[in-house]
């Protein structure tokens, strides 16, 4: 595995981390009604169910990855038009500052958000099946690549809490244009993803 790869890999897993998404909109929620000791209880729960996610999917991942050998890289195309997806939910998206609905978190909070959150289970997958396992099928080094998914995403989440409340007046204020840029760089990395399986 070469570090074009590996830069790939981790751009990939950066904008799919950094791009709103239940866990980055929940921590932003708690940080600005709840302080940041809740939200960062929150927090320790999200990475825990994002690194429980990324073990998980690093066993599909190469169970999967050794009954399909070479067909394996296919599924980019998958999370290709899945980011194609969280680009278009992106365009839509407005952002409000009505936190009312929301009881202060803590750490099972975060756990079982990220533990179902779907965007992080295919993250990991897709990215493990892209710029993995086409180099490699030891367990041990797609665990590594699994684990910093685990670590990178729930990172993500800690930028959209500490920036809290100015992040959401930015939002707010600028909203169009953070939604077409967060938009064009899901596309971007869905192209990327899916000239994968083309190039190899």
């Amino acid at each position: 595995m070469n570090l074009q790869i590996i830069i790939s890999f981790l751009t990939f897993i950066l904008i799919c981390g950094i791009t709103p998404g239940p866990a980055n909109l929940t921590s932003l929620a708690a940080s600005l009604q709840f302080g940041k000791k809740a939200a960062l209880r929150q927090w320790l729960g999200l990475i825990s169910g994002a690194l429980t996610d990324c073990i998980i999917s690093v066993i599909i991942a190469f169970f999967l990855g050794t009954a399909l050998n070479q067909y394996v890289k296919w599924l980019a195309f998958i999370g290709a038009a899945y980011l194609i997806y969280l680009s278009i939910k992106q365009f839509r998206r407005s952002y409000t500052t009505d936190q009312k609905e929301i009881k202060e978190p803590g750490f099972l909070t975060g756990y079982i958000l990220n533990l179902s959150n779907v965007k992080i289970i295919l993250t990991c997958v897709t990215a493990l099946s892209s710029y993995v396992l086409p180099y490699s099928t030891n367990f041990f080094m797609i665990l590594v690549f699994g684990i910093c998914v685990g670590v990178v995403l729930p990172s993500c989440n800690l930028v959209w809490l500490f920036l809290g409340l100015t992040l959401q007046r930015f939002f707010v204020k600028h909203q169009k244009i953070i939604n077409i840029v967060m938009g064009l760089a899901l596309i971007y990395c869905a192209v990327k993803l899916a000239l994968v399986p083309i190039l190899n």
